[in-house]
């Protein structure tokens, strides 16, 4: 505890790693509905721990964590977090709902996983300016599209395949929350987005691809104007 802080603050501190901790009780319950085969809910609950992770970080923020709790790594909880529920959840459930079989399947499944991994480790995995180095692994978002769409496994295993290559690739992507031009752009036009996914996921089992074509504009946004941006060197 750091001298000098109220109570009050330390514990509104340890509530956000409480509230980003909640994380694994989401990935938890989405592989519950996964082996429950209730596809509908574990969208559902990989939608809520991106609610939290979109939120998180700007209530620690808020709060000073890293100024009043020096002694919590509250970083290492979220990567921890987002990578069960951004990877090893979404990953899992592309392989039990077939929307990856085989062996190609499984070799795309366990190369989103590998290349995740190496990605969350690296020192240049955020960059200081506040980007993603590499694909940052929505791998949540891949498996929605391709649970609504339904393209077959072999069109599924080779996108997953080209991504998990692209998690190596010299780009970068957006941080939407830290990023300093365009952001209130950025964050309306993906609160919309949510909410467009929101729908999406209340029609399942039932596949809006209308909404899920339409709400595609979010994603194309965000990777144009990462490329766009990284090409002009802003």
């Amino acid at each position: 505890m750091r001298p000098g802080a109220s109570r009050l603050r330390i514990a509104a501190c340890w509530a956000v790693h409480v509230y980003t901790a909640t994380g694994v009780v989401w990935a938890f319950a989405a592989l519950h509905s996964i082996s429950s085969g209730d596809v509908r809910w574990a969208f559902v609950w990989l939608y809520v721990a991106v609610v939290v992770d979109a939120s998180d970080g700007v209530l620690a923020r808020l709060a000073g964590v890293k100024q009043y709790l020096p002694q919590f790594d509250g970083a290492k909880l979220d990567d921890i977090v987002d990578y069960l529920t951004f990877v090893v959840v979404p990953v899992v459930l592309m392989v039990e709902t077939g929307l990856l079989t085989g062996s190609v399947g499984l070799a795309a499944a366990c190369a989103a996983l590998l290349a995740s991994a190496y990605r969350f480790c690296h020192a240049a995995a955020k960059t200081p300016d506040h980007y993603f180095t590499g694909f940052p692994s929505y791998w949540n978002v891949v498996a929605l599209y391709l649970y609504v769409f339904a393209p077959g496994p072999v069109v599924g295993a080779a996108l997953i395949l080209f991504l998990a290559a692209l998690v190596f690739a010299p780009l970068r992507f957006l941080y939407p929350s830290r990023m300093t031009w365009l952001r209130g752009l950025t964050v309306g036009l993906g609160i919309v987005w949510g909410i467009a996914v929101a729908a999406v996921l209340a029609q399942i089992p039932d596949r809006a691809t209308s909404l899920a074509a339409a709400s595609l504009a979010y994603p194309v946004y965000y990777t144009g104007l990462s490329f766009w941006l990284q090409w002009r060197g802003r």
